[in-house]
């Protein structure tokens, strides 16, 4: 008998299998399979999400639509691709953020500000450290720094002020983004043509389980939202 459950089981294997096969492929390079997978990967867990959900927040599935954008932009890895990436991926965190105060519904701000500082110090740190950085993408990175910070500070003191599964989620989801930026950003500004096969398949690695993570941070918040 075909359930709701079995269907959400097969297409979250499907979603994990093909995103080992697009891994595999980054460190192959691929092109092929990269330019067909990388951008199944946040369609396919836009449905699952919409399977799943009995809210169907909409404001998230454009988080996994502007994620797509993103990943098609990444594959040709050319400078031009690269800032118009910058510019989607800016907006999408923007999105994410938005989203994350919606669920959260954030009160004290101190602790927010007190959890933002340090991420925006090693952000900001490695921003100063790195001389490859083009000049159309200068504020970009400036604002995705803010913005990557901010979001971990969010997760952060929402965990530590309140230690729950729904928290724990967002710090994980959190924390994941949190490396999946340093590793696009060493990659394509730090260490441009060093690692190339270790990055690659990482970022993507790391993209998988963050966006994973999210979509189950928002599903336990829809659900404790309507509880």
């Amino acid at each position: 008998m075909v359930t709701k459950a079995n269907i959400l089981k097969s297409l979250t294997l499907g979603y994990f299998i093909i995103a080992f096969f697009e891994i595999v492929s980054e460190y192959l390079a691929y092109t092929p399979f990269i330019c067909s997978l990388k951008p199944l990967i946040p369609l396919l867990l836009t449905g699952i999400y919409l399977i799943n959900s009995e809210k169907k927040n909409p404001t998230f599935v454009i988080v996994l639509l502007l994620s797509m954008v993103v990943n098609i932009l990444f594959i040709p890895n050319t400078p031009i691709c690269l800032y118009y990436a910058l510019i989607i991926f800016t907006i999408h965190r923007i999105v994410v953020i938005y989203l994350i105060f919606k669920l959260q519904k954030v009160k004290d701000f101190i602790p927010v500000i007190i959890a933002t500082t340090p991420f925006l110090l090693i952000f900001f740190y490695l921003f100063i450290e790195t001389n490859e950085i083009p000049a159309n993408s200068f504020y970009l990175l400036i604002l995705q720094n803010i913005l990557i910070s901010l979001f971990a500070g969010i997760a952060l003191s929402s965990y530590v002020m309140n230690d729950n599964k729904q928290n724990s989620v967002l710090l994980i989801s959190v924390l994941l983004f949190v490396m999946l930026q340093f590793t696009v950003f060493i990659e394509k500004y730090f260490l441009v043509n060093e690692f190339q096969k270790l990055f690659r398949p990482l970022a993507m690695t790391f993209n998988t389980l963050a966006f994973f993570s999210l979509y189950k941070y928002v599903i336990i918040a829809e659900k404790s939202n309507n509880n």
